[in-house]
């Protein structure tokens, strides 16, 4: 079985991807904007230049999908750095010229002075309100489950013009469709209490897991698993050791840049998991963003939970020659075996990237 899948995913690099079902809603809606019109995440019609050439992006995961989408090198104004994200920037080195600023609010002069035509943000964003007085479309962006992740790549194809940007969109689209058809045809004969129970970590100290209604949430259903962090909803919520130890997950996953557990603020408490009893205390992968975080790279990041949580059932699936495939089709980069073993194990690059 794990052969079959492993073979499954990796066709689905290299296959052509078509349009699925839910595509079609989205060109019935899009049928009703007006020339120039694009919609946003939140609902919103925006009007938009044709092929907008210099784009100010203020929402940290929404990089990624400009990149798979073949437009990384229009940003010119940024939210990432190169100590946080240095993947982002060894893939992408035009990234080094765009104009970085702390946190997630451009002032007018950088956006002027770079002669900015399109804003993108996250949503619930106040500043897109400052953004649209200058004159400037906005593009308000985000989801919390999959299925918005493929809508969300769709709407930013649409701003971004021309024909390129949507066959990407469509491709990676086809492809992630692919990937969790292969990993559910596996795990869907699962009984749900037999399914582990999953906590992720977004930050050690202080002590932050991710609940109901995100992204993450959505992941590990999908490869397998319960969310151990019931009654929780949202993303990087403060909890206690003792609510932990209450919730005694399997597995625990630590986002790449979470920390470890014995750095905790009650280390003795967190001993007391099942999960760091037996050993299932994993690092979450990171590359280009962090696949466990609202990035294309989710899509890998499917299948490496779906091994990790069920390794007999996937023993066959080879998660690096995986990551350099989809580095090679959806980033144009030519990952070495060493850069996608430090890709798999939550590491930065060997090398800083180069300006």
């Amino acid at each position: 079985m794990g052969r079959l899948l492993s073979s499954f995913l990796l066709v689905g690099l290299s296959g052509s991807a078509l349009a699925d079902p839910g595509d079609v809603g989205q060109n019935i809606q899009a049928s009703s904007l007006k020339p120039g019109q694009v919609q946003d995440d939140g609902g919103h019609q925006v009007n938009v230049p044709v092929a907008p050439a210099r784009i100010a992006d203020a929402w940290y995961a929404h990089h990624v999908l400009l990149m798979t989408l073949g437009a990384g090198s229009r940003i010119v104004a940024t939210v990432n750095h190169p100590e946080s994200q240095p993947w982002m920037f060894k893939v992408l080195p035009a990234l080094n010229q765009a104009t970085a600023i702390e946190g997630t609010a451009f002032n007018a002069e950088t956006l002027l002075a770079e002669h900015v035509d399109l804003v993108f943000t996250a949503l619930g964003d106040r500043q897109a309100i400052a953004y649209r007085q200058l004159g400037l479309p906005v593009m308000q962006m985000g989801y919390t489950d999959l299925a918005g992740l493929k809508r969300s790549m769709l709407n930013t194809a649409e701003a971004l013009g021309g024909a390129e940007p949507r066959t990407r969109a469509l491709a990676y689209n086809g492809f992630l469709d692919q990937q969790l058809a292969a990993v559910n045809r596996v795990v869907a004969v699962i009984p749900p209490e037999q399914r582990p129970k999953v906590l992720h970590i977004a930050s050690v100290n202080p002590l932050k897991v991710d609940g109901a209604d995100t992204l993450i949430d959505d992941w590990i259903k999908i490869a397998g698993g319960r969310n151990a962090a019931t009654g929780l909803k949202g993303n990087m919520q403060i909890v206690s050791s003792e609510q932990l130890v209450a919730w005694q997950p399997d597995v625990v996953i630590l986002a790449a840049n979470a920390g470890r557990l014995d750095h905790a603020a009650q280390p003795q408490l967190l001993n007391q998991l099942e999960a760091v009893r037996n050993g299932r205390v994993l690092r979450n992968p990171a590359g280009v963003f962090p696949w466990d975080r609202y990035g294309t790279e989710v899509a890998l990041q499917v299948a490496w939970a779906a091994q990790q949580l069920h390794p007999a059932l996937f023993a066959d699936v080879d998660m690096a020659a995986q990551t350099m495939d989809f580095y090679r089709r959806f980033f144009g980069y030519p990952l070495t075996p060493e850069d996608a073993r430090r890709i798999l194990h939550g590491e930065p690059p060997a090398t800083a990237p180069s300006p």
